[in-house]
């Protein structure tokens, strides 16, 4: 099943986001490796593509795992979490309905 991982930044923690983030990709590139990443990204804190140093307000990752439980293992793993990026974590179950 999808799990929609929803993240909220903590205030100030754009340079802790940059420093982990190496390693918070190289999790979310297994996930696409082994197929069950179907998208993930950053809320940039503005309107824009690149914020600059406004930085981020979270993350969204929507992938595939085997229980509501093991979803929120692996999100409890980020190494976001770890640094004190995350100030919050939501899991949801997600359908997916588009794209078909």
């Amino acid at each position: 099943m999808l799990y929609a991982v929803m993240a909220q930044d903590a205030p100030g923690t754009l340079d802790k986001r940059l420093a982990v983030r190496p390693d918070h990709l190289a999790r979310l590139q297994a996930l696409q490796d082994a197929g069950r990443l179907k998208l993930a990204g950053p809320f940039p804190a503005i309107d824009s593509v690149d914020p600059g140093p406004a930085g981020f307000s979270g993350s969204l990752i929507v992938a595939e795992f085997a229980s509501l439980d093991d979803a929120r293992a692996w999100a409890d793993a980020d190494p976001y979490r770890a640094a004190g990026v995350y100030a919050s974590v939501e899991v949801k179950p997600f359908r997916q309905v588009f794209p078909a």
